[in-house]
């Protein structure tokens, strides 16, 4: 299967349940966990996660602490929140639901 970045609205998902799952992790941690977990199906680029990092800082979804990673660079780590743990069985949900939904006009299309 071709690799993409396109992962259309599927990006805070897949950050909230990796951090619920890993921990906190910085944010190339968090895209080679989506690529790794995908069998490098999904990639994350950095324009689409940083923003997304931030706008789910802003939201309240996930916090950002400053650390040092492995290599002893500075970086910030994010961690998953309550309104982040809320949010994601919201949308478990609601994802579930779209792939059955999807799945039943495959079958039947």
């Amino acid at each position: 299967m071709a690799r993409t970045d396109n992962l259309q609205g599927a990006l805070e998902i897949l950050v909230l349940k990796i951090l619920s799952r890993r921990g906190a992790l910085h944010g190339y941690g968090l895209a080679a966990h989506i690529e790794t977990l995908s069998e490098e199906v999904l990639r994350v680029e950095e324009g689409s996660l940083y923003p997304a990092l931030h706008r789910m800082e802003e939201a309240g979804l996930i916090r950002a602490k400053q650390g040092v990673s492995e290599s002893g660079r500075k970086v910030r780590f994010y961690d998953i929140t309550a309104a982040g743990k809320k949010r994601l069985g919201l949308e478990e949900e609601r994802w579930s639901a779209i792939a059955a939904a999807v799945a039943q006009v495959l079958r039947q299309a």
